[in-house]
């Protein structure tokens, strides 16, 4: 895999607690970086996915699923070269990569396993010059030693500049009150919720509202992946289209100290016909005006 950066392992290493650590971004609207992640494109490479979200008029992407050999653009698979690779093809667009879905790092294998995959994920994370590393959580059966294995690597991760995040995805992490004992079992500062309003709806079957769950998460949000609802589609909709209530969740969120950072486009209206650019612009226009409020 090619791009316009291509580092040795030993380059790595020795670059990454300087040209890493306290990964900055630049600003959007209002202090708030509005992106998109490749999940709308997965039937395509990465790089049709980046290509689409900068001719859509975004700064920001989050890089998640496509079509490749393991579902995710960056893995526990990827090695250091590839992941600096992506995120010169990031870059080479006039994107900045906001926020990595790697997909699980195998603790049911063993603790010791886990925390060698994990910080795997965070290298990859700084390679590809991306502040930020989303979870999906696990089940209760794993719950202590899948978190055992996050508070390790998060102080892994602090001085790379890197920090993790995890997001509303049912089992022991599907509503705000669940994640705040997430985040207080970890008890790292570098460790976050990256909240999910189409995902409470989803794993809650449209039972616990996002605008009343959000309160439980005050200054515990990092990001969000913006995603909407509906029931007979699911959350292939575009956001605005669907049943969250972005106006007053937002509210909420910032008088909780949510006041700027990160909001990533995760899905939109899919189908036949479907002009995926355009929805994605519709996306981008309707979080420019909802946070120009």
């Amino acid at each position: 895999m090619q791009g316009d950066s291509s580092w040795s392992r030993r380059d790595f290493f020795r670059g990454s607690a300087g040209l890493f650590g306290g990964l900055a971004l630049a600003q959007d609207s209002g202090g708030w970086q509005i992106g998109c992640y490749t999940r709308p494109w997965s039937q395509f490479d990465y790089r049709t996915a980046l290509d689409c979200i900068a001719e859509a008029g975004y700064k920001y992407a989050g890089l998640m699923t496509h079509k490749g050999k393991t579902g995710t653009v960056v893995a526990v698979e990827t090695t250091l070269e590839e992941a600096a690779a992506i995120g010169g093809e990031v870059r080479k667009r006039g994107l900045q990569a906001v926020s990595i879905y790697a997909g699980d790092f195998g603790v049911a294998m063993g603790i010791d396993a886990g925390i060698v995959a994990l910080k795997h994920l965070i290298d990859n994370c700084a390679a590809c010059r991306c502040p930020d590393l989303m979870l999906a959580g696990i089940d209760q059966e794993l719950f202590e030693p899948y978190y055992k294995v996050v508070a390790e690597c998060c102080d892994y991760a602090a001085p790379k500049g890197v920090s993790l995040s995890v997001k509303p995805h049912g089992r022991t992490n599907g509503t705000g009150p669940q994640l705040r004992k997430v985040i207080e079992t970890v008890g790292r500062k570098n460790f976050r919720v990256w909240y999910d309003p189409a995902n409470v709806l989803f794993y809650t079957g449209g039972k616990v509202d996002p605008v009343e769950d959000i309160l439980a998460l005050d200054g515990l949000i990092a990001g969000m992946s913006v995603k909407d609802f509906k029931p007979t589609t699911s959350c292939s909709i575009t956001p605005g289209t669907g049943q969250v209530n972005f106006r007053e969740m937002m509210a909420r969120a910032k008088r909780g100290g949510f006041t700027c950072g990160p909001l990533v486009v995760e899905c939109l209206k899919i189908g036949d016909g479907v002009d995926l650019t355009a929805e994605a612009r519709k996306a981008r226009r309707f979080l420019k005006q909802l946070t120009s409020v």
